[in-house]
C-alpha cells in the first residue's frame, strides 16, 4: 500500500520532470529523477516521428525545442496511485524550425499531451507519453510531409491490455472502498453490457477523436461514430488510476472497421489504438468524462489521413 506521503512525492518527482525541462538546471535535475534504466515506451508525437524515421528530413531536436523555442508547458492535472503517476499538459509554442519534416510555419500550436509515469524508489523507471498529433498538423495546416519511398508507416501496436469482465472480476475481490467503487463503475462501461444507470447523470466533455467529431457534426454524419464504424468493437483497459474523485482509464479501442467511419467508406481493416479517458465522480455518481485517443494513428490505419486538410 503507497502511503499519501509517498504518493505525493511521486507526485512531485513527475511535475518536476516536466517543469525542468528547457531551464538550465534540466540535466542535473533529470539525472536527479531518472532511473538509470529508464523508458519512454512512447513518445508523445509517435505517429509523426515513426513517418519522418529514414525520410531524410532534418532531425527534430529534443523535446521539440529547436521546432518550438518558446515551448511552454502548462500542467492542467496530475493524479497518483500505486507507483504510477498520469500527468496532463498543454504544450505551446511558436512553430520556428523543421518538425519531424515540416517546415517552419511561423504558427503557434496549443494542444493537449498526456503522460502516464511509472515511479520505483523515488526516480521515473518509465514514462509513455501521447500528444494530440491532428491537433498539431491541423493547428499548422498541414499534413503529414511526403516521404521519398511515398509509404506511410504504420503506428506500432499499443501496450497490450485485458478485457474489461476480466478486470472488473478482479476489481471486485478486492478490498472495498469509494475509489474502488468508482474504478469498478469504469471498468463496467467497457464490459459488452454496462448498466444504464452507471450514466444517468454522466456528461461527456471531449470525444476521443474530438477533430474528427467537429467534422463530422459539420457535415450531419456524426451518427457514423466509432461504435457504429466498428460493430464487432470491445476494447482492452490497460490501466486504472484513482484518486480522490478522479479515476483515469487507459484503453484501446479494437475493432474492425465493416462500417461507415464518419462518412468514409468502411475498409475491413481492424484497427488497434490508444485512448485515456478522465472520469470525474461525485460521490457514487459518475458525473462526467473527458476523452483523448490517438486519432492519427486511426487515420493511418484506415488510409484517411487526407481528412486532416478536409476538418
Amino acid at each position: 500500500m503507497t502511503s499519501a506521503a509517498e504518493l505525493e512525492r511521486n507526485k512531485t518527482i513527475v511535475r518536476s520532470f516536466k517543469e525542468c525541462q528547457g531551464t538550465r538546471d534540466e540535466t542535473a535535475v533529470m539525472r536527479e529523477i531518472l532511473s538509470p534504466h529508464y523508458q519512454r515506451l512512447r513518445g508523445g508525437m509517435a505517429n509523426l516521428a515513426a513517418n519522418a524515421r529514414g525520410a531524410g528530413f532534418p532531425e527534430t531536436a529534443h523535446g521539440l525545442r529547436a521546432a518550438f523555442p518558446d515551448r511552454v508547458d502548462v500542467i492542467e492535472d496530475i493524479i497518483a496511485e500505486g507507483d504510477r503517476v498520469g500527468m496532463i499538459w498543454r504544450l505551446q509554442g511558436t512553430h520556428r524550425g523543421t518538425l519531424f519534416g515540416i517546415p517552419e510555419t511561423g504558427k503557434t500550436i496549443d494542444i493537449w499531451e498526456i503522460g502516464v509515469f511509472r515511479v520505483i524508489d523515488g526516480r521515473i523507471a518509465e514514462g509513455w507519453f501521447m500528444a494530440d498529433e491532428v491537433g498539431v498538423l491541423r493547428q499548422l495546416g498541414v499534413n503529414l510531409p511526403a516521404r521519398p519511398d511515398g509509404q506511410r508507416v504504420m503506428p506500432a501496436p499499443p501496450v497490450a491490455g485485458e478485457f474489461a469482465e476480466d478486470v472488473l472480476r478482479r476489481l471486485e475481490a478486492e478490498p472495498a472502498g469509494a475509489q474502488q467503487r468508482n474504478k469498478i463503475v469504469v471498468a463496467r462501461s467497457k464490459t459488452t453490457a454496462p448498466p444504464a444507470a452507471d450514466r444517468a447523470h454522466h456528461t461527456l466533455r471531449h470525444w476521443g477523436m474530438q477533430h474528427m467529431r467537429d467534422y463530422a457534426e459539420a457535415r450531419g454524419l456524426e451518427q457514423y461514430d466509432p461504435m457504429s464504424a466498428f460493430p464487432d468493437r470491445r476494447d482492452h483497459i490497460t490501466g486504472l488510476l484513482a484518486e480522490g474523485d478522479r479515476v483515469w482509464m487507459l484503453f484501446n479501442l479494437r475493432g474492425t472497421n465493416t462500417k461507415s467511419f464518419y462518412g468514409e467508406p468502411p475498409t475491413g481493416r481492424f484497427v488497434e489504438m490508444a485512448e485515456v479517458g478522465i472520469m470525474k465522480f461525485d460521490g457514487a455518481r459518475w458525473t462526467d468524462s473527458w476523452y483523448y485517443a490517438d486519432g492519427l494513428a486511426m487515420l493511418l490505419h484506415l488510409g484517411a489521413t487526407q481528412l486532416i486538410d478536409a476538418m
